[in-house]
């Protein structure tokens, strides 16, 4: 699924750590630099870092480039875009309008926009697009979305042409994350204070908190330290992303940070500068999937390093940057990664991280398989870099990341450069070395009904949806061929 081209995992090998959790903050913060270095050393990471403990900075510090051109370092006062990560800052203003009384979690879509669509927006609750679950289709998963985001877009001329579809689902039934239910409530929240979102976060949230490097981007402000946002080419080396009005983002994933003001940000939500306690148990309470009101809240694993962990935390992604908040409310510590050249496996370096400030086994990057065997797709065809894959598994597997996410980045960037007969060999690649993921059959069905092959994209989404009977793309796929 496409859904999954940016999730790349990465497999580790273990390191021992001989840091105790209590230790001294800068012996962390040496095994923390280290770690850090070595995904950057591979080309894994490029961006700023912040990581805080029992309220305490450890470690923050700039790797690689903000500017390749001009070769600006990165630091920890570089402005990121955030992507999702802005979600939290919409929903807090939501919240901070219900406890006004101005807005209702239970008040319906169409009570707050009247000129909305009533079949729908008499079904949709606040609530509902807080968490993902009101059924309208995401905007962001359309064909259209790379020629929608070259211009810009008035607010209730966006909702009206992009964020009124018919519901995929009933809502509060399913779980479907949708960049349409934050952008909605960014126009709510503009119709019921009579302020442009933008000015409403300012002066609700960033003014009051000092929060003085963070804001609504926008292409044509001239903004002091802004990181260049840049993508790995398939071929090696760097290229400038895509442009994207940011008007498309708006209330769910328009924001600029650095991960100073984000570790503000964090502090502030431990007292009652933004929300109240109420309001806070609200925000951080898990309904489906673990998805809370902008926020993911979950339990660490037990066979991780602070197993039974509260975690609560988002990423976000967006032209040429990903990025990483996660808070460890159970020790105040704080984990911030943003990064200027998208794709990068965050949440695995924030594992890592997890295991050094809890004294355990930290693991340290492999180099991707992708990296290794995407020219020769590209140079000599699908044969060939099926092939050398093979050969490298079989001479070294432990030398690179052979985990399934990776081979399925790759295939869906090669879907993107249109070389179908090489995504579909990477895809078939992934289903022999991943036979029980569903998502691999799912990617195989997509590349297979792109290239016009229809019954075998049928095959490979039937086995997916035999796999996982949730997987709401494979099943949305059968009825259209079917």
């Amino acid at each position: 699924m496409s859904t999954h081209v940016f999730r790349a995992v990465l497999l580790f090998a273990l390191l021992p750590a001989t840091t105790p959790a209590q230790g001294p903050a800068d012996e962390r913060a040496e095994k923390i630099g280290e770690l850090l270095a070595a995904y950057h050393d591979l080309g894994q990471f490029n961006g700023s870092a912040l990581v805080a403990d029992g309220g305490q900075l450890v470690l923050k510090k700039g790797y690689g480039l903000a500017n390749m051109e001009w070769q600006v370092p990165n630091s920890p006062d570089t402005r990121f875009r955030l992507g999702s990560i802005t979600k939290q800052f919409t929903a807090a203003l939501v919240l901070q309008q219900v406890a006004k009384g101005k807005l209702r979690l239970d008040g319906r879509l169409s009570d707050y926009l009247p000129d909305y669509r009533k079949d729908t927006g008499e079904k949709v609750t606040l609530h509902h697009l807080l968490t993902h679950t009101s059924g309208i289709p995401s905007y962001t998963s359309g064909p259209d979305i790379v020629e929608i985001g070259r211009d810009p877009h008035e607010v209730a001329e966006f909702v009206k042409t992009y964020c009124s579809g018919d519901l995929q689902f009933d809502p509060g039934s399913r779980f479907t994350y949708n960049n349409s239910g934050y952008f909605l409530l960014g126009a709510i929240l503009e119709k019921t204070t009579g302020q442009r979102y933008e000015r409403l976060l300012q002066e609700s949230i960033l003014d009051p908190l000092g929060m003085k490097d963070t804001g609504y981007d926008h292409h044509e402000t001239v903004l002091a330290r802004r990181a260049a946002g840049y993508e790995k080419s398939l071929t090696g080396g760097y290229r400038n992303a895509g442009y994207l009005d940011m008007s498309v983002p708006y209330a769910a994933g328009s924001l600029f940070s650095t991960v100073e003001d984000l570790f503000r940000w964090d502090q502030a939500l431990y007292g009652e500068a933004v929300l109240s306690a109420t309001s806070k148990g609200v925000m951080f309470k898990p309904f489906l999937q673990h998805y809370a009101y902008g926020w993911t809240v979950s339990t660490a694993a037990a066979d991780g390093p602070d197993a039974g962990a509260t975690l609560i935390g988002h990423e976000g992604g967006i032209n040429g940057f990903n990025t990483l908040l996660l808070r460890l409310v159970d020790r105040h510590g704080l984990i911030v990664l943003l990064n200027n050249t998208g794709g990068a496996p965050l949440s695995r370096m924030a594992a890592g991280i997890r295991a050094i400030l809890a004294g355990k086994d930290y693991p340290r990057p492999r180099r991707s398989i992708a990296e290794a065997i995407a020219p020769v797709f590209l140079e000599s065809g699908p044969a060939a870099g099926a092939a050398r894959y093979r050969e490298l598994k079989a001479a070294d597997p432990e030398a690179y990341d052979f985990t399934e996410p990776v081979l399925n980045n790759l295939g869906y960037r090669l879907m993107a450069e249109g070389k179908l007969p090489e995504a579909i060999e990477v895809f078939k690649l992934n289903v022999e070395a991943y036979p029980a993921a569903a998502n691999t059959y799912d990617s195989l069905g997509e590349a297979y009904l792109k290239a016009g092959q229809k019954d075998l994209a049928i095959v490979n989404y039937r086995r997916s949806l035999e796999l996982n009977k949730d997987n709401k793309n494979a099943a949305d796929a059968l009825k259209k061929l079917q």
